[in-house]
Protein backbone atom coordinates (compact mmCIF):
# COMPACT_ATOMS: atom_id res chain seq x y z
CA UNK A 1 0.00 0.00 0.00
CA UNK A 2 2.81 2.41 0.90
CA UNK A 3 4.58 1.84 -2.42
CA UNK A 4 1.38 2.42 -4.39
CA UNK A 5 0.72 5.65 -2.49
CA UNK A 6 4.26 6.83 -3.16
CA UNK A 7 3.82 6.17 -6.88
CA UNK A 8 0.55 8.11 -6.95
CA UNK A 9 2.14 11.04 -5.13
CA UNK A 10 5.08 11.03 -7.53
CA UNK A 11 2.80 10.89 -10.55
CA UNK A 12 0.63 13.73 -9.27
CA UNK A 13 3.67 15.90 -8.51
CA UNK A 14 5.17 15.26 -11.94
CA UNK A 15 1.93 16.10 -13.71
CA UNK A 16 1.57 19.36 -11.82
CA UNK A 17 5.18 20.33 -12.41
CA UNK A 18 4.98 20.19 -16.19
CA UNK A 19 4.24 23.44 -17.95
CA UNK A 20 5.26 25.88 -20.68
CA UNK A 21 8.95 25.73 -19.73
CA UNK A 22 8.92 22.04 -20.71
CA UNK A 23 7.79 22.80 -24.28
CA UNK A 24 9.96 23.57 -27.30
CA UNK A 25 8.04 25.22 -30.17
CA UNK A 26 9.48 24.66 -33.65
CA UNK A 27 8.86 27.35 -36.27
CA UNK A 28 9.82 27.08 -39.94
CA UNK A 29 10.87 30.60 -40.92
CA UNK A 30 10.40 29.80 -44.60
CA UNK A 31 6.64 29.36 -44.14
CA UNK A 32 4.68 32.40 -42.88
CA UNK A 33 1.82 30.38 -41.35
CA UNK A 34 4.32 28.41 -39.27
CA UNK A 35 5.65 31.66 -37.78
CA UNK A 36 2.12 32.92 -37.07
CA UNK A 37 1.13 29.71 -35.32
CA UNK A 38 4.33 29.52 -33.29
CA UNK A 39 4.00 33.11 -32.12
CA UNK A 40 0.33 32.70 -31.23
CA UNK A 41 0.81 29.47 -29.31
CA UNK A 42 3.87 30.70 -27.41
CA UNK A 43 2.02 33.85 -26.38
CA UNK A 44 -1.21 32.06 -25.48
CA UNK A 45 0.47 29.28 -23.47
CA UNK A 46 3.23 31.47 -22.00
CA UNK A 47 6.12 29.55 -23.53
CA UNK A 48 9.45 31.29 -22.75
CA UNK A 49 11.09 33.04 -25.70
CA UNK A 50 14.17 30.83 -25.41
CA UNK A 51 11.91 27.80 -25.96
CA UNK A 52 10.98 28.90 -29.48
CA UNK A 53 13.28 27.25 -32.03
CA UNK A 54 13.52 28.73 -35.52
CA UNK A 55 14.57 26.49 -38.40
CA UNK A 56 14.82 27.09 -42.15
CA UNK A 57 13.53 23.86 -43.65
CA UNK A 58 12.04 23.32 -47.09
CA UNK A 59 8.41 24.39 -47.27
CA UNK A 60 7.39 21.08 -48.83
CA UNK A 61 5.23 18.54 -47.03
CA UNK A 62 7.54 15.64 -48.01
CA UNK A 63 11.32 15.73 -47.65
CA UNK A 64 14.15 13.22 -48.19
CA UNK A 65 15.80 11.74 -45.11
CA UNK A 66 18.99 13.73 -45.63
CA UNK A 67 16.96 16.94 -45.59
CA UNK A 68 15.20 15.81 -42.41
CA UNK A 69 18.56 15.20 -40.70
CA UNK A 70 20.16 18.43 -41.96
CA UNK A 71 17.26 20.91 -42.01
CA UNK A 72 15.01 19.69 -39.18
CA UNK A 73 16.70 17.39 -36.65
CA UNK A 74 20.11 19.09 -36.56
CA UNK A 75 18.89 22.68 -35.94
CA UNK A 76 16.41 21.51 -33.30
CA UNK A 77 19.20 19.61 -31.53
CA UNK A 78 21.31 22.78 -31.67
CA UNK A 79 18.50 24.80 -30.08
CA UNK A 80 18.19 22.29 -27.26
CA UNK A 81 21.93 22.03 -26.60
CA UNK A 82 22.83 25.70 -26.91
CA UNK A 83 20.02 26.80 -24.58
CA UNK A 84 20.57 24.02 -22.03
CA UNK A 85 17.09 22.67 -22.68
CA UNK A 86 17.89 19.03 -23.48
CA UNK A 87 16.63 17.71 -20.14
CA UNK A 88 14.09 20.42 -19.33
CA UNK A 89 12.13 20.07 -22.54
CA UNK A 90 9.75 17.13 -22.51
CA UNK A 91 7.49 18.13 -25.39
CA UNK A 92 8.36 19.33 -28.88
CA UNK A 93 5.60 21.16 -30.77
CA UNK A 94 5.92 21.41 -34.53
CA UNK A 95 3.76 23.78 -36.54
CA UNK A 96 1.96 23.76 -39.88
CA UNK A 97 4.70 24.37 -42.44
CA UNK A 98 7.31 22.21 -40.75
CA UNK A 99 7.78 19.23 -43.13
CA UNK A 100 5.33 16.44 -42.40
CA UNK A 101 6.78 13.25 -43.84
CA UNK A 102 10.19 11.71 -44.54
CA UNK A 103 10.15 10.17 -48.01
CA UNK A 104 10.93 6.47 -48.17
CA UNK A 105 9.63 3.00 -48.78
CA UNK A 106 6.41 1.67 -47.30
CA UNK A 107 5.41 -1.63 -45.62
CA UNK A 108 6.41 -2.83 -42.16
CA UNK A 109 10.13 -2.77 -42.91
CA UNK A 110 10.11 0.50 -44.83
CA UNK A 111 11.87 3.76 -43.95
CA UNK A 112 9.11 6.27 -44.68
CA UNK A 113 7.97 7.98 -41.48
CA UNK A 114 6.31 11.05 -40.01
CA UNK A 115 8.79 13.81 -39.19
CA UNK A 116 7.25 14.16 -35.73
CA UNK A 117 7.67 10.47 -34.96
CA UNK A 118 11.34 10.65 -35.98
CA UNK A 119 11.84 13.65 -33.70
CA UNK A 120 10.75 11.65 -30.65
CA UNK A 121 14.13 9.87 -30.82
CA UNK A 122 16.16 13.09 -30.84
CA UNK A 123 16.68 12.97 -27.05
CA UNK A 124 18.59 9.70 -27.14
CA UNK A 125 20.53 10.77 -30.23
CA UNK A 126 21.63 13.98 -28.48
CA UNK A 127 22.89 11.76 -25.66
CA UNK A 128 25.12 9.83 -28.02
CA UNK A 129 22.91 7.04 -29.29
CA UNK A 130 23.62 6.35 -32.97
CA UNK A 131 21.03 7.62 -35.40
CA UNK A 132 18.60 4.72 -35.42
CA UNK A 133 18.26 2.23 -38.22
CA UNK A 134 15.62 3.50 -40.59
CA UNK A 135 13.82 0.24 -41.36
CA UNK A 136 10.54 -0.32 -39.55
CA UNK A 137 9.50 1.12 -36.21
CA UNK A 138 11.30 1.47 -32.86
CA UNK A 139 9.46 0.27 -29.73
CA UNK A 140 8.12 3.18 -27.70
CA UNK A 141 9.59 2.97 -24.16
CA UNK A 142 6.66 4.98 -22.76
CA UNK A 143 4.01 2.73 -24.27
CA UNK A 144 1.47 1.55 -21.66
CA UNK A 145 3.52 2.88 -18.71
CA UNK A 146 0.29 3.83 -16.99
CA UNK A 147 1.64 4.37 -13.47
CA UNK A 148 4.83 6.22 -14.44
CA UNK A 149 5.15 9.99 -14.78
CA UNK A 150 6.86 11.00 -17.99
CA UNK A 151 10.33 12.27 -17.18
CA UNK A 152 13.91 12.24 -18.40
CA UNK A 153 16.10 10.26 -18.34
CA UNK A 154 13.79 7.36 -17.47
CA UNK A 155 12.06 7.74 -20.83
CA UNK A 156 14.76 8.80 -23.32
CA UNK A 157 12.42 10.38 -25.87
CA UNK A 158 10.57 13.61 -26.56
CA UNK A 159 6.79 13.64 -26.91
CA UNK A 160 6.11 15.46 -30.17
CA UNK A 161 2.79 17.02 -31.14
CA UNK A 162 1.86 19.22 -34.08
CA UNK A 163 -0.23 22.38 -34.33
CA UNK A 164 -1.65 21.96 -37.81
CA UNK A 165 -4.96 22.09 -39.64
CA UNK A 166 -6.23 23.49 -42.94
CA UNK A 167 -5.31 27.08 -42.05
CA UNK A 168 -4.23 29.43 -39.27
CA UNK A 169 -7.78 30.07 -38.06
CA UNK A 170 -8.46 26.38 -37.50
CA UNK A 171 -5.20 26.03 -35.57
CA UNK A 172 -5.91 29.15 -33.54
CA UNK A 173 -9.28 27.78 -32.49
CA UNK A 174 -7.70 24.44 -31.59
CA UNK A 175 -5.16 26.23 -29.38
CA UNK A 176 -7.88 28.30 -27.74
CA UNK A 177 -9.98 25.23 -27.00
CA UNK A 178 -7.04 23.67 -25.18
CA UNK A 179 -6.74 26.44 -22.63
CA UNK A 180 -9.60 25.53 -20.27
CA UNK A 181 -11.03 22.09 -21.09
CA UNK A 182 -13.53 20.63 -18.62
CA UNK A 183 -13.64 17.00 -17.56
CA UNK A 184 -17.24 16.28 -18.52
CA UNK A 185 -19.12 14.83 -21.45
CA UNK A 186 -18.94 11.40 -23.02
CA UNK A 187 -16.57 9.30 -25.08
CA UNK A 188 -18.34 8.00 -28.19
CA UNK A 189 -17.08 4.56 -29.23
CA UNK A 190 -18.27 3.23 -32.60
CA UNK A 191 -17.51 -0.40 -33.51
CA UNK A 192 -17.35 -1.71 -37.05
CA UNK A 193 -18.23 -5.38 -36.33
CA UNK A 194 -16.75 -6.68 -39.56
CA UNK A 195 -13.47 -8.04 -40.75
CA UNK A 196 -11.02 -7.37 -37.94
CA UNK A 197 -12.00 -8.33 -34.38
CA UNK A 198 -8.82 -6.94 -32.77
CA UNK A 199 -9.71 -3.30 -33.33
CA UNK A 200 -13.26 -3.88 -32.13
CA UNK A 201 -11.87 -5.60 -29.02
CA UNK A 202 -9.85 -2.47 -28.20
CA UNK A 203 -12.92 -0.33 -28.73
CA UNK A 204 -15.01 -2.56 -26.45
CA UNK A 205 -12.27 -2.43 -23.81
CA UNK A 206 -12.34 1.36 -24.00
CA UNK A 207 -15.96 1.29 -22.90
CA UNK A 208 -15.17 -1.24 -20.16
CA UNK A 209 -12.27 0.79 -18.74
CA UNK A 210 -14.23 4.06 -18.52
CA UNK A 211 -17.05 4.93 -16.10
CA UNK A 212 -20.36 3.75 -17.54
CA UNK A 213 -21.83 7.24 -17.41
CA UNK A 214 -18.96 8.60 -19.53
CA UNK A 215 -19.40 6.29 -22.55
CA UNK A 216 -21.70 5.88 -25.53
CA UNK A 217 -20.90 2.48 -27.06
CA UNK A 218 -22.47 1.72 -30.43
CA UNK A 219 -22.21 -1.92 -31.54
CA UNK A 220 -24.68 -1.69 -34.42
CA UNK A 221 -23.86 -1.45 -38.12
CA UNK A 222 -25.07 2.13 -38.14
CA UNK A 223 -22.48 4.93 -37.97
CA UNK A 224 -23.16 7.04 -34.90
CA UNK A 225 -23.31 10.80 -35.53
CA UNK A 226 -24.75 14.04 -34.15
CA UNK A 227 -23.99 13.41 -30.48
CA UNK A 228 -23.90 16.26 -27.94
CA UNK A 229 -21.27 16.96 -25.25
CA UNK A 230 -18.57 14.76 -26.79
CA UNK A 231 -15.17 14.73 -25.03
CA UNK A 232 -13.79 11.74 -26.93
CA UNK A 233 -14.39 9.71 -30.07
CA UNK A 234 -12.98 6.42 -31.36
CA UNK A 235 -13.98 4.54 -34.49
CA UNK A 236 -12.82 2.94 -37.72
CA UNK A 237 -13.41 6.18 -39.62
CA UNK A 238 -13.66 5.63 -43.36
CA UNK A 239 -12.67 1.98 -42.89
CA UNK A 240 -16.23 1.43 -41.71
CA UNK A 241 -18.04 0.51 -44.95
CA UNK A 242 -21.19 2.20 -43.63
CA UNK A 243 -19.46 5.57 -43.24
CA UNK A 244 -20.46 7.79 -46.16
CA UNK A 245 -19.47 11.29 -44.97
CA UNK A 246 -16.24 13.12 -44.18
CA UNK A 247 -17.45 14.28 -40.76
CA UNK A 248 -19.63 12.88 -37.99
CA UNK A 249 -21.19 16.20 -36.94
CA UNK A 250 -20.53 15.88 -33.21
CA UNK A 251 -20.92 18.71 -30.73
CA UNK A 252 -17.35 18.68 -29.41
CA UNK A 253 -16.53 20.01 -25.96
CA UNK A 254 -13.36 22.09 -25.42
CA UNK A 255 -10.61 19.55 -24.83
CA UNK A 256 -12.24 16.81 -26.92
CA UNK A 257 -9.85 14.28 -28.45
CA UNK A 258 -10.33 11.49 -30.97
CA UNK A 259 -8.63 8.63 -32.77
CA UNK A 260 -9.61 6.30 -35.58
CA UNK A 261 -8.15 3.22 -37.26
CA UNK A 262 -7.38 4.89 -40.60
CA UNK A 263 -4.13 4.56 -42.55
CA UNK A 264 -3.74 7.94 -44.28
CA UNK A 265 -5.84 10.45 -42.35
CA UNK A 266 -2.84 12.77 -41.75
CA UNK A 267 -1.51 12.47 -45.31
CA UNK A 268 -1.88 16.19 -45.89
CA UNK A 269 -3.20 19.41 -44.36
CA UNK A 270 -4.09 20.85 -47.73
CA UNK A 271 -7.79 21.67 -47.84
CA UNK A 272 -9.73 19.46 -50.27
CA UNK A 273 -12.44 20.85 -52.54
CA UNK A 274 -15.70 21.58 -50.72
CA UNK A 275 -17.48 18.83 -52.66
CA UNK A 276 -14.84 16.16 -51.98
CA UNK A 277 -16.01 13.13 -50.02
CA UNK A 278 -14.57 9.84 -48.83
CA UNK A 279 -14.86 6.95 -51.26
CA UNK A 280 -12.99 3.66 -51.72
CA UNK A 281 -9.69 2.39 -53.07
CA UNK A 282 -11.37 1.18 -56.28
CA UNK A 283 -12.17 4.72 -57.49
CA UNK A 284 -8.79 6.52 -57.70
CA UNK A 285 -10.34 9.36 -59.69
CA UNK A 286 -12.16 10.36 -56.48
CA UNK A 287 -9.11 10.29 -54.22
CA UNK A 288 -7.51 13.33 -52.60
CA UNK A 289 -3.73 13.30 -52.17
CA UNK A 290 -3.70 9.67 -53.23
CA UNK A 291 -6.28 8.33 -50.80
CA UNK A 292 -10.07 8.01 -50.37
CA UNK A 293 -9.90 8.10 -46.58
CA UNK A 294 -11.01 10.50 -43.86
CA UNK A 295 -8.77 13.42 -42.88
CA UNK A 296 -7.98 14.52 -39.33
CA UNK A 297 -8.07 18.17 -40.35
CA UNK A 298 -11.82 17.78 -40.90
CA UNK A 299 -12.24 16.84 -37.23
CA UNK A 300 -10.18 19.86 -36.15
CA UNK A 301 -12.27 22.15 -38.33
CA UNK A 302 -15.40 20.64 -36.79
CA UNK A 303 -14.18 21.31 -33.26
CA UNK A 304 -11.86 18.69 -31.75
CA UNK A 305 -8.93 19.87 -29.63
CA UNK A 306 -6.63 16.94 -30.26
CA UNK A 307 -6.37 14.00 -32.60
CA UNK A 308 -3.99 11.38 -33.93
CA UNK A 309 -3.40 10.42 -37.53
CA UNK A 310 -1.06 8.65 -39.92
CA UNK A 311 0.97 9.87 -42.88
CA UNK A 312 0.97 6.38 -44.37
CA UNK A 313 -0.12 2.80 -43.56
CA UNK A 314 0.78 2.10 -39.90
CA UNK A 315 -0.87 -1.36 -39.73
CA UNK A 316 -3.47 -1.91 -37.05
CA UNK A 317 -1.10 -3.04 -34.32
CA UNK A 318 0.77 0.28 -34.41
CA UNK A 319 -2.32 2.50 -34.22
CA UNK A 320 -2.99 4.33 -30.93
CA UNK A 321 -4.81 2.06 -28.51
CA UNK A 322 -8.08 3.77 -27.54
CA UNK A 323 -8.40 1.58 -24.44
CA UNK A 324 -5.19 3.20 -23.13
CA UNK A 325 -5.67 6.70 -24.55
CA UNK A 326 -9.05 7.65 -23.14
CA UNK A 327 -8.70 6.28 -19.57
CA UNK A 328 -5.37 8.12 -19.26
CA UNK A 329 -6.81 11.39 -20.56
CA UNK A 330 -9.94 11.31 -18.41
CA UNK A 331 -7.83 10.52 -15.32
CA UNK A 332 -5.71 13.65 -15.75
CA UNK A 333 -2.81 12.89 -18.08
CA UNK A 334 -2.13 15.69 -20.54
CA UNK A 335 -2.80 15.31 -24.24
CA UNK A 336 0.74 14.39 -25.26
CA UNK A 337 1.23 11.79 -22.55
CA UNK A 338 -2.18 10.23 -23.16
CA UNK A 339 -1.49 9.71 -26.84
CA UNK A 340 2.09 8.47 -26.45
CA UNK A 341 1.07 6.04 -23.71
CA UNK A 342 -1.17 4.48 -26.35
CA UNK A 343 1.24 4.39 -29.35
CA UNK A 344 3.39 1.23 -29.50
CA UNK A 345 6.06 2.36 -31.99
CA UNK A 346 8.17 5.38 -32.90
CA UNK A 347 10.01 6.35 -36.07
CA UNK A 348 6.76 5.40 -37.72
CA UNK A 349 3.67 6.89 -39.40
CA UNK A 350 1.95 8.43 -36.35
CA UNK A 351 1.21 12.12 -35.89
CA UNK A 352 -0.40 13.65 -32.78
CA UNK A 353 -2.23 16.95 -33.28
CA UNK A 354 -2.81 19.41 -30.45
CA UNK A 355 -1.38 21.35 -27.53
CA UNK A 356 0.67 18.83 -25.51
CA UNK A 357 -0.21 20.56 -22.23
CA UNK A 358 -3.98 20.34 -22.74
CA UNK A 359 -5.36 18.57 -19.66
CA UNK A 360 -8.92 18.10 -18.44
CA UNK A 361 -9.71 20.17 -15.36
Amino acid sequence: MGRVLALLVALTAALRAQGPANVLVVVNDRVPVSKSIGEYYARKRGVPLENVCHIAAPGEQDIPRQSYLRDVAAPIATCLRSRNLVEQVLYIVTTLGVPLRVIGTGDMGGDQAAVDSELTLLYSEIHGAPVHANAGNIPNPFYSQKSSPFAHPKFPIYLVTRLAAYDFEDVRKMIDRAQHPLNRGKVVVDLRNSGDPLGDEWLKNTAIFLPKDRVILDETAKVITNQADVIGYASWGSNDKNRKTRTVKMQWLPGAIMTEFVSTNARTFTRPPANWNISDWGTPQLHFFGSPQTMVADYIEEGVTGTSGHVNEPYLGLNPRPDILFPAYLKGRNLAESYYLSIPGLSWQNVVLGDPLCKLE
